[in-house]
């Protein structure tokens, strides 16, 4: 009786084994063939399917649903496009490289039937396909609280898959280039002006380029700096695009931009009315200083408190235009 349940259910299930890890085992095998020519894997709908949702699967897949197409207008793909690139390139270049993750992009207009199978109506999306189980909430970037840099994905992607990825960026000349650049210029006005100094002892000089400094970091330069978030966002289906980023815990970059000229607006508002107070102008020309002042002021305030009103959900008070 035993060796014949052994016969009848042992044989099917080492059957259906071999095969399981048959079927992996080309899966894998497809897999490291397409990373080796290209870091990032095209995917569309019939090679989403099989290789990334369906079983038997050992290995995480991370996938960055986007849309890169000149017609769909879609900036911020781009440029997640090409950070993208950077870590999936990190990845497979870096000593630690192992079958244990793979990335993947599906463009919509290559596999706008995996978007509508997973429900999903804006790009860029990046979605950690586990080894095991289905993707859980956390498994689903937070594009716009995180930014899409190279090494904040890598961040989450080590918590998701326990796979430390060490960003390895290109060489770019353009920094050291431009500071070059600024020194040989200050230096050439330096030997020009070198039988006259006093330029250097200019209070209106370095207060200005003290103000562009203070504005440049109150509207969130170092934010920017720090969480690479994109441009703007654009949504592919309605081709809506938001320049003000609706949550009080992160900005775009086109923010930031409003932001600055929002503030220097009001700056240039105070500095006309503080000349307008203490200049010994005519009192015509001071009059309109004192106009143009207070106009600046209430407009751009209003401007800045309407963005402020639009972040902050509940803020109670308005000011005129705002």
């Amino acid at each position: 009786m035993a060796v014949a349940l052994l016969l009848v259910f042992g044989v099917p299930s080492a059957s259906a084994q071999r095969k399981k890890e048959m079927v992996l085992s080309e899966k894998v095998s497809q897999l490291m063939e397409w990373t080796n020519k290209r870091p990032v894997i095209r995917m569309n709908g019939d090679k989403f399917r099989r290789l990334v949702k369906a079983p038997p699967r050992n290995y995480s897949v991370i996938v960055m649903f986007t849309a890169l197409q000149l017609h769909r207008q879609c900036v911020v793909c781009k440029q997640a496009d090409e950070e993208f690139q950077i870590l999936a390139n990190s990845w497979r270049y870096s000593s630690a490289f192992t079958n244990r993750i793979f990335f993947a992009m599906v463009d919509f207009d290559e596999g706008s039937d995996v978007f509508q199978m997973l429900n999903m109506n804006s790009a860029p999306t990046f979605i950690n396909f586990p080894a095991k189980g289905k993707p859980k909430r956390g498994d689903t970037y937070e594009l716009q609280v995180r930014g899409f840099s190279a090494e904040q994905i890598a961040r989450w992607i080590a918590d998701r898959t326990d796979v430390n990825i060490r960003v390895i960026r290109p060489p770019n000349y353009a920094g050291p280039l431009m500071l070059g650049l600024l020194l040989a210029v200050i230096g050439g006005l330096v030997y020009l002006r070198r039988s006259n100094m006093e330029f250097l002892f200019n209070k209106t000089g370095w207060a200005f380029a003290a103000l562009c400094f203070v504005l440049a970091m109150t509207s969130g330069q170092m934010w920017n700096h720090i969480r690479g978030p994109p441009y703007a966002h654009k949504n592919p289906h309605t081709g809506h695009v938001n320049y003000i980023h609706g949550s009080s815990q992160a900005q775009f970059v086109a923010e930031t931009h409003i932001v600055l000229l929002f503030n220097g607006g009001v700056t240039l508002g105070m500095v006309l009315l503080c000349e307008a107070a203490t200049s010994d102008m005519d009192i015509g020309k001071r009059k309109i200083m004192c106009v143009a002042g207070i106009g600046l002021v209430v407009l751009f305030f209003s401007w800045m408190l309407s963005i402020f009103r639009s972040k902050y959900h509940g803020y109670p008070y308005s000011f005129l235009m705002s």
